[in-house]
């Protein structure tokens, strides 16, 4: 027979109903899930661009794992490696070298002054003395010299965040079938929503990484031939930068091609800076807009409105990881929305059966 526990506390009768309790208890979670995210609020890209590779580099998994009974340890860390060498070391690698570049002109700005000047022959347009771009170009040289002491903490920080990425997909991969079962136990939807939002998921993943990395390369290939036909100086470097600037929206691939036309203007080639503009803005340019929506449509079927409403509302939120997010947030929007007609219908049924009954 057992002895009763001494303990005060027990006998001590709780003021809350089971309601109160039950408020109190989601309440707490939903404030201790709020304190958590804020303080990983700096780290959020890492795990959104974990969960986004998760979903690219699952079929790889499913086909290795699943169907040929390939060790999973071996395929996690091969996936991992996958994603070192083809995504974070050349990216890491181009934006130190376009780092270097950029820091040594701003520490000679008489490099520049003299193209600028060159392009002022050339037009017949006097633009330092409206701009007074010597005392621009000083400032700038000192704001990018002075990015140098915070080079290390920022390449710090790029580590973290890199590691945390892979770690958690690490985690993701290793233990796959509790994080999907996890997935269905504690979201609040019933399995039938579960599945509409992973596809609306796979195919955004589809049409915005996919799509997105092909346009990039389309337009990097076009970049890079534009500049190698008209003369343009390191035309192969500049073709793999453009590929890199793709991603970012609006500005993208200009940001190439526009000041290799204007280095051209700056060395008498006037013809051939025309021509960099001319194939820039009539088919650079209109090939990511058309590449970007035909994708959308075909890869993942999502309406070319969905995807440019996400494209503005994630970039503007997310930055760059925005692409894949902010459509994926807008056709979230739409599924839930969708669920919560049908939902309500099934209910004001119910009732009507029940009033009849």
């Amino acid at each position: 027979m057992k002895k009763p526990i001494n303990d005060p506390f027990i006998a001590v009768e709780n003021i809350y109903t089971p309601r109160q309790r039950y408020v109190l208890l989601v309440a707490s979670l939903l404030a201790l899930a709020g304190l958590m995210l804020f303080g990983l609020a700096q780290y959020l890209t890492s795990f959104l661009a974990a969960g986004i590779l998760f979903v690219v580099f699952r079929p790889w998994w499913v086909a290795l794992v699943h169907a040929r009974r390939w060790n999973r340890r071996l395929v996690t860390i091969g996936i991992l490696l996958v994603t070192v060498v083809v995504l974070v070391i050349p990216f890491y690698a181009l934006s130190s070298l376009l780092l270097d570049r950029l820091i040594a002109f701003a520490q000679n700005p008489e490099q520049i002054l003299e193209v600028v000047h060159k392009v002022e022959r050339a037009v017949g347009f006097k633009i330092a003395e409206q701009l007074n771009v010597r005392q621009l170009l000083l400032q700038g040289g000192a704001k990018v010299s002075g990015w140098l002491p915070t080079l290390a903490s920022s390449a710090l920080n790029f580590l973290v965040i890199v590691g945390l990425m892979l770690f958690t997909m690490y985690y993701m991969f290793m233990q796959e079938t509790y994080f999907l079962l996890g997935l269905h136990r504690y979201l609040p939807f019933r399995n039938e929503t579960l599945q509409e939002l992973g596809e609306s998921l796979k195919n955004n993943v589809n049409a915005n990484v996919l799509g997105q990395v092909l346009v990039a390369l389309v337009q990097s290939i076009l970049t890079g031939l534009t500049l190698w036909i008209f003369g343009v100086p390191d035309a192969l470097f500049w073709g793999v930068v453009a590929f890199f600037m793709a991603f970012l929206p609006v500005l993208g691939t200009p940001l190439v091609w526009g000041p290799a036309a204007l280095y051209q203007f700056s060395q008498g080639h006037n013809g051939q800076a025309i021509g960099i503009l001319l194939v820039g803005f009539i088919l650079i340019i209109n090939i990511d807009n058309l590449l970007r929506i035909m994708l959308a449509k075909r890869m993942g079927d999502i309406h070319p409105l969905v995807t440019l409403v996400g494209l503005v509302l994630g970039v503007e939120i997310f930055g760059l990881i925005g692409l894949v997010v902010g459509p994926l947030l807008v056709s979230y929007f739409l599924v839930l929305m969708e669920v919560f007609r049908r939902e309500n219908r099934a209910h004001k049924a119910a009732q009507a059966d029940s009033s009849k009954a």
